[in-house]
């Protein structure tokens, strides 16, 4: 493994990207973002599985005005991905998410760009400059003959410099192509023009086992060479195995191991108890119990989709009217009595941590 590549830092909600912060993990909703309840039920699935940034598409209004209820109850900061509408870009910053996706290809008009900056600066909202081979800029098609590396590299830092004539610099960037090759030169390329955080994937990869091949070349290619701040692998799969590819790929460079970790749904419609206030509990005797061991515990708020979002967890509630079911890697196990879901998990999370724990001298 190379030295990681020396690069800015900027500030995705709570998740710092490049500048030697820890390499995120991300991935994107495959729900119709204006159905609220159904995206943030799979930010929860996502959350599970160990997702540290979700991106959102915004193709309609009607999406736009959904992200407020989104960002303020998604547990993990929430991107909005925005194609030629430049007033969704506005619309989705006002509505307080915690970074933008724009495409170079589709913006065209760049006094629009400079004004989505100036809002992004002024609400403290990074910007990714996403290039993509699909649907790069026909003057550059023209100039280069296909979406090479060149073309991806020049497109990002085109819209880049509209953005730096702003005073905007709280940018990454990706290049994305289908060809792990392509992307992997693009990345490299890219790496040397500047020192923005990089987003690393291959885009349209395809279904696994493939898509999961592809994205493992061409991004643990880049993360060897120490070039990369957060990743996203692209699947015609279930958004869940995104994040658990992606994780792989981070556990076998060395870049990213598992501990104790507590994830929870951002509460919906459907849930039946505080999920808050529980959280908060199963946190606190957590903390008091010091296990040290990889674990990941979840908490959700109801019966309806909650067995399916813990099953990426070691251990989980899904809460009832009154009780929960209690899932122990993707299986329930029993329903407990909603005064004693905390014990109950605690039995469950002490179980586990003890199978988990190194023999002792001897033994």
């Amino acid at each position: 493994m190379r030295e990681r590549r020396k690069t800015r830092q900027i500030q995705v909600g709570t998740v710092a990207v490049g500048g030697g912060a820890p390499i995120s993990v991300q991935s994107m909703t495959t729900t119709k973002t204006a159905d609220i309840d159904a995206t943030l039920q799979q930010i929860a699935s996502l959350v599970a599985a160990g997702v540290d940034i979700v991106r959102v598409a915004v193709p309609h209004w009607e999406d736009a005005r959904a992200l407020t209820a989104i960002a303020a109850k998604s547990t993990v900061p929430v991107v909005a991905d925005i194609h030629f509408q430049w007033k969704y870009a506005m619309a989705a910053l006002e509505a307080g998410v915690q970074g933008l996706r724009i495409n170079p290809g589709n913006i065209k008009y760049q006094d629009k760009v400079r004004l989505i900056a100036r809002e992004a600066a002024a609400r403290g909202v990074p910007i990714r400059i996403g290039v993509n081979a699909g649907s790069l800029e026909k003057q550059l098609l023209e100039k280069h003959g296909a979406p090479t590396p060149e073309a991806l590299v020049e497109s990002a830092l085109n819209e880049a410099r509209i953005l730096e004539d702003e005073d905007f610099f709280d940018i990454k960037i990706s290049v994305k192509h289908s060809n792990p090759l392509t992307m992997i030169e693009a990345y490299r390329q890219l790496a040397e023009e500047c020192d923005y955080p990089l987003h690393l994937g291959v885009t349209e990869a395809g279904p696994m086992p493939m898509g999961g091949v592809k994205s493992a070349v061409g991004i643990g290619a880049l993360l060897a060479d120490g070039i990369g701040d957060t990743i996203r692998v692209s699947l015609t799969d279930d958004p869940v195995e995104e994040v658990k590819v992606g994780s792989k790929i981070l556990e076998s460079l060395g870049l990213r191991t598992r501990g104790l970790d507590l994830v929870a749904c951002p509460s919906c419609g459907r849930a039946e108890v505080n999920v808050l206030e529980l959280t908060r509990k199963v946190n606190e005797a957590l903390e008091e119990a010091k296990l040290q061991v990889p674990l990941r515990i979840a908490v959700m708020g109801c019966v309806v989709n909650g067995p399916g979002e813990a099953r990426e967890a070691d251990l989980g509630i899904a809460s009832g009217n009154g009780f929960g079911h209690l899932i122990v890697k993707g299986q329930v196990v029993g329903k407990v009595p909603e005064d004693r879901i905390v014990e109950a998990l605690m039995i469950e999370a002490r179980k586990l941590a003890a199978r988990k724990d190194p023999e002792p001298a001897g033994g």
